[in-house]
């Protein structure tokens, strides 16, 4: 089985220029955990995951005002939060490939590019388990 056969597709991507109240409000509406950032190209330049985003967030003993609080976070751009350094995969890769990558790096999941680096989808560790459920039930159905 490929990554092309369990991916999510279209993939929900940012620009390093969203503000980062952007994208935490986008994530909490999608339910997603991680966005891939993408350059005016569609080319992939980061990621930023829901871990970053609360990273950022301020401490609650602030002595910040909410209204100064809220002037910072829209300042804050997800470029500035995000993770440069991406490990990807291929539509071609091979899911216990992708699912050895997501536990060797210890992430959770991974954008999927094309030959010229564009983001096509993100393959999760749900859409792994949801494929490794699939499989152990239709093997039970043969066996039954």
């Amino acid at each position: 089985m490929l990554v092309k056969d369990q991916m999510t597709t279209p993939a929900i991507t940012l620009t390093p220029d969203t503000p980062f109240q952007e994208a935490v409000k986008l994530m909490r509406e999608r339910q997603i955990r991680r966005i891939p950032i993408v350059d005016e190209h569609g080319k992939l330049v980061g990621i930023v995951s829901e871990r970053d985003l609360l990273h950022a967030e301020p401490s609650p003993a602030t002595s910040l005002s909410i209204w100064e609080m809220n002037y910072l976070l829209w300042k804050l751009k997800v470029g500035d939060l995000m993770s440069k350094k991406v490990i990807t995969v291929t539509p071609q890769t091979a899911l216990q490939d992708a699912a050895s990558l997501l536990i060797k790096h210890r992430i959770g999941g991974l954008p999927v590019v094309d030959s010229q680096q564009k983001v096509i989808g993100v393959i999760t560790e749900t859409d792994i388990f949801k494929a490794f459920v699939a499989l152990l039930t239709a093997e039970q159905m043969v066996y039954a």
